[in-house]
């Protein structure tokens, strides 16, 4: 038997600060994490990857109030920022 995991969005909202933008950014190490997406059309967002594959990246955008499935093709990215998110320890 196989158990498979469905990683849904977040439950809680993104940080609340626009991280620096990076000269060199790869989605991949983002997956699962917090992540600043800035796109080539001047596009800026809060974004959950949760998949990453050859011509398709999906995850959940913060659109200010709440996740919502969403899919980008990574030929639209400029750059991407998923800094460390502070906890309390």
């Amino acid at each position: 038997m196989v158990f498979m995991s469905r990683q849904g969005p977040p439950t809680s909202p993104p940080p609340p600060f626009i991280p620096q933008k990076p000269t060199v950014s790869y989605i991949i190490d983002c997956v699962h994490q917090y992540t600043y997406v800035w796109l080539l059309t001047g596009d800026q967002f809060w974004f959950y990857p949760t998949r990453v594959e050859y011509g398709e990246i999906s995850g959940y955008r913060w659109n200010g109030l709440f996740w919502m499935f969403y899919g980008i093709d990574p030929r639209f990215l400029d750059a991407v920022a998923c800094p460390p998110v502070p906890t309390l320890y």
